[in-house]
Parts: structure tokens; C-alpha cells; sequence
């Protein structure tokens, strides 16, 4: 079984897209959990998918760090 990571890039008529290696492709929404959302990295195994909150939150720290440094006076 090959392991495939992405994040979610948005949801559209019952399908996720997903980003992988920087091209997206579409997985059955019902494949998601319930509480999946835009931006979460997600690991794709078969039709099984899991959430990894704890590197989502690292990435999301990371956007936000860079955009208060964009953003400095």
C-alpha cells in the first residue's frame, strides 16, 4: 500500500482536490473525515485518509510567521 501525503486545497460537488508534489488531484469527499478541512495535510492510503493535525499546525505556524514578517514596519 503506497502512502501518499497532500494537503487539501478545497472541496467541490461531493469531491476533495487535493495538492500533491505541487498537481492536484480529486478523491471522493466521503473518503475524507467530517471534520476535514481546506489547508489540513493529509495522508491518502487506498480509500483511507488521515488528518495530521499536528503537522497541519506546524505548517500553519510556519504561513503565519511569514506573514508577520512580511507584514513588519
Amino acid at each position: 500500500m503506497k502512502k501518499i501525503k497532500g494537503i487539501i486545497d478545497r472541496f467541490e460537488e461531493g469531491f476533495a482536490v487535493v495538492e500533491i508534489e505541487g498537481k492536484t488531484k480529486d478523491y471522493p469527499k466521503a473518503i475524507f473525515p467530517k471534520d476535514a478541512q481546506v489547508g489540513d495535510i493529509v495522508y491518502i492510503t487506498d480509500n483511507r485518509v488521515e488528518v495530521d493535525r499536528q503537522e497541519t499546525q506546524k505548517r500553519a505556524k510556519e504561513i503565519e510567521d511569514l506573514m508577520n514578517e512580511l507584514w513588519e514596519d
